[in-house]
């Protein structure tokens, strides 16, 4: 349905910052709500954060809230997560993911789980030093 390329990724060292995109082959961007989420070795696939078809409503992982945005630019089909304070603790292969469920502030917290996404980007590595 929707090919998704995520890059970004690279080597950070603790408290510094990337931004990563996502972006997406199709012409209904915009009806497609979008997530981020990240995976470990020996570790489940864990939602990171998740944002409207408009942008006007997002979620986050608590964790991770106050140091990443996730932000989106329809027009160009592109989904973002701008990573700042990093920390070791992040390091993991982060991945794209599209549901064409709406979002709203009311929404309860399907976002977060992977089997309400439709389809996956193929990750890009983010690693963070101490």
């Amino acid at each position: 349905q929707v090919q998704l390329g995520e890059s970004g990724g690279g080597l950070a060292q603790a408290g510094g910052s990337l931004r990563l995109s996502c972006a997406a082959s199709t012409r209904t961007f915009s009806s497609y709500t979008m997530g981020w989420f990240r995976q470990v070795p020996g570790k489940e696939r864990e939602f990171v954060a998740a944002i409207s078809w408009g942008g006007g409503t997002t979620f986050y992982l608590d964790s991770v809230k106050g140091r990443f945005t996730i932000s989106r630019e329809n027009a160009k089909n592109t989904v973002y997560l701008q990573m700042n304070s990093l920390k070791p603790e992040d390091t993991a292969v982060y991945y794209c993911a599209a549901t064409d469920r709406g979002l709203t502030r009311f929404s309860s917290s399907w976002y977060s789980h992977r089997s309400e996404y439709n389809d996956w980007g193929q990750g890009t590595q983010v690693t963070v030093s101490s």
